[in-house]
């Protein structure tokens, strides 16, 4: 099969789906890889790199749509790519379609098969491409949650972790998911009286479990988010619905009985966002604030930090990469239902059903074309 490796063009995105290493793997296994110049640069893979792997370099992203037969992204394909998609060609990356209308209709008309990272699942319900950038988006979350806490950054001026004689700052993180947990570790390391809160008790049982004493598990409900947001200094919306739109749990009526100059950190802003203020924003431009509250909603988080990132997703996504480019995509959906499950769009059918839903659009199992 011939694999296209796309330079990523959303705004301050520096992460590649596919390192050298990666790459190599590839090659190995007799298939064409084709690098667009510069794809790996913001993660600090020189072209060289990927020629010394067994790549070709190509100049423009036309030349990688019109030649490969797979195209792999990190994030989805943006307008100007929109009409380069060809019919059956493979789309494998982060679609994110329930919060993207426009280009849910566009790959509906494209003909293609795409195939989205986030809802490739497993048997036990974990999203084992989602995993990896949701422990970094986690992580960093409370990075920017501190950050942003600063009274430069127009914050009210708490430092998490607290001093000898001071109390430390209080982090609520709804969701106790991939996300949530390590956004707790991370609030709880800095000091912080760390609130996780989850709808499954027995997620809640293991989280008490597992997590420090400074964190405490809830069981969330709306009066609860209501009462602990207003004591947080920081609140981490962490829930998500594979595939489908976040729900909305932190209403702008709440943000009137939270502390001024408290932080509210989107990491669900891909699908919407948890919060009824959250707009997507930008790392050149990630904060505004409503009602005295920041919002923090970078919906490109772990790309800041594109070395880990890349590094970490190309860990993940090669093993279904090299399938998909194996089998073909109908033999390796019939034989993987970890695959399967990541149909979004395919030869023009709505093939997941939290897509289908968000647009009140017709869905179609995959299964029915296979």
């Amino acid at each position: 099969m011939i694999i296209g490796i796309l330079k990523e063009i959303k705004p301050e995105e520096n992460r590649v789906s596919l390192t050298p290493a990666g790459t190599e793997v590839l090659i190995q296994s007799g298939h064409t890889v084709l690098v667009q110049k510069s794809a790996g640069i913001g993660s600090g893979f020189e072209d060289e790199a990927y020629r010394s792997s067994g790549a070709e370099i190509v100049e423009k992203p036309e030349d990688i749509y019109a030649r490969a037969e797979m195209v792999m992204h990190v994030k989805e394909p943006l307008p100007s790519e929109y009409g380069l998609i060809r019919p059956d060609q493979i789309v494998f990356t982060y679609l994110h379609l329930a919060a993207n209308q426009e280009l849910t209709e566009v790959l509906i008309k494209s003909d293609s098969v795409n195939i989205a990272y986030e809802t490739i699942q497993k048997e036990d319900g974990s999203l084992p491409l989602l995993t990896p950038m949701s422990e970094v988006a986690g992580r960093m979350a409370i990075q920017q949650g501190a950050k942003y806490l600063e009274m430069a950054q127009g914050g009210h001026g708490v430092l998490l972790g607290g001093v000898p004689g001071v109390d430390p700052g209080t982090v609520l993180v709804i969701g106790g998911g991939i996300v949530g947990i390590n956004a707790a570790k991370m609030a709880c390391g800095l000091g912080a009286k760390v609130y996780i809160v989850d709808m499954n008790l027995d997620r809640l049982r293991y989280l008490s479990d597992v997590m420090p004493k400074n964190c405490f598990t809830v069981m969330s409900s709306p009066a609860v988010v209501r009462e602990l947001a207003s004591k947080a200094d920081v609140v981490v919306g962490a829930v998500l619905i594979p595939g489908a739109k976040a729900p909305k749990l932190v209403t702008r009526e709440m943000l009137k009985s939270m502390k001024p100059g408290s932080v509210l950190v989107d990491v669900a802003i891909d699908q919407g966002g948890c919060f009824e203020t959250s707009k997507a924003t930008t790392h050149g431009d990630p904060v505004y604030t409503v009602d005295g509250v920041i919002h923090y909603c970078v919906a490109n988080m772990p790309g800041a930090v594109a070395l880990t990132s890349t590094l970490a997703l190309t860990n993940a996504t090669l093993p279904y990469a090299l399938e998909i480019a194996n089998k073909g995509w109908k033999k390796a959906m019939k034989e993987n239902r970890e695959i399967r499950l990541g149909a979004n769009i395919v030869k023009g059918k709505v093939t997941y059903e939290g897509v289908a839903s968000a647009f009140d659009l017709e869905y179609a199992s995959v299964d029915t074309m296979l």
